[in-house]
């Protein structure tokens, strides 16, 4: 998008935001809270996005792939100076992550390429191989380690069916309230919304163990909606694009508080 060429091109917030899969609302809060900001103005004092000012949402936008909340970005950036190192850097950190995720999907594949030549094999493959690949399936698909897992699936255990079920009750109230207020044009950082951003991440939190264990597994559900948003949303009584805008909001009410 951006090369030597292109340092003295200007964006506008719209482009921005079509171009890198940001809302605008999200590029108004970076703003309004010092993350990024648009560096030139148009004589009508419309924004315009310089290529430093891309460079530095690509940065935002990478660190928050790999878990890191805003205000710890913050502190990253405010550290970093903005030349190649820390860029290479960056892009190092981001390729380790995304090369751990491709050697997944390459383990899933064999373990289906095997399962397909059993069949041409006219031998049906032993339960045990389909159990393999469901378990790889599984990581692949939820983003979560075993270990993750288990530490998920024993908190629902601690919370029982009865429990689970009053916990989707309450989220999917939680879920209503702030879509009406979201689409009244309410601020995110309204009191109101935040008292109810309050009980939803305290709700998350009865599924995720506490300390560093519960918000490694926090950041892997965020990638998990994040890359995998339009499927997951097909399965919810609301459309993809309104849960899209609506964890928008959420985030920005927490980053408000």
């Amino acid at each position: 998008m951006i090369g030597n060429d292109d340092d003295r091109r200007l964006w506008s917030i719209g482009e921005v935001a079509r171009a890198t899969g940001t809302t605008i609302r999200t590029l108004r809060h970076y703003d309004e809270i010092g993350l990024l900001g648009a560096s030139a103005r148009t004589a009508s004092g419309h924004r315009r996005y310089t290529a430093d000012d891309v460079r530095r949402l690509y940065r935002v936008r990478a660190l928050r792939a790999l878990g890191l909340p805003l205000d710890e970005i913050a502190r990253v950036l405010a550290d970093a100076t903005e030349d190649l190192e820390s860029m290479r850097a960056l892009l190092t950190a981001q390729l380790s992550a995304l090369e751990a995720h491709a050697g997944r999907i390459g383990e899933l594949t064999a373990q289906i390429r095997t399962l397909l030549g059993r069949m041409e094999d006219t031998s049906m493959p032993e339960p045990e191989q389909f159990m393999t690949t469901l378990e790889m399936m599984s990581v692949f698909e939820t983003h979560f380690t075993a270990e993750q897992r288990e530490q998920l699936a024993g908190r629902r255990a601690e919370l029982g069916p009865e429990g689970v079920e009053a916990a989707k009750t309450e989220w999917a109230g939680l879920v209503r309230e702030l879509l009406r207020l979201m689409e009244a044009g309410t601020p995110a950082g309204d009191p109101g919304v935040r008292d109810l951003v309050g009980r939803w991440d305290g709700l998350a939190n009865r599924f995720h163990a506490a300390g560093a264990d519960g918000e490694r597994t926090k950041a892997a559900a965020q990638r998990m909606w994040d890359e995998n948003s339009e499927r997951i949303g097909q399965n919810l009584p609301w459309s993809p694009d309104r849960m899209r805008a609506l964890v928008a909001y959420v985030q920005e009410a927490r980053d408000a508080g």
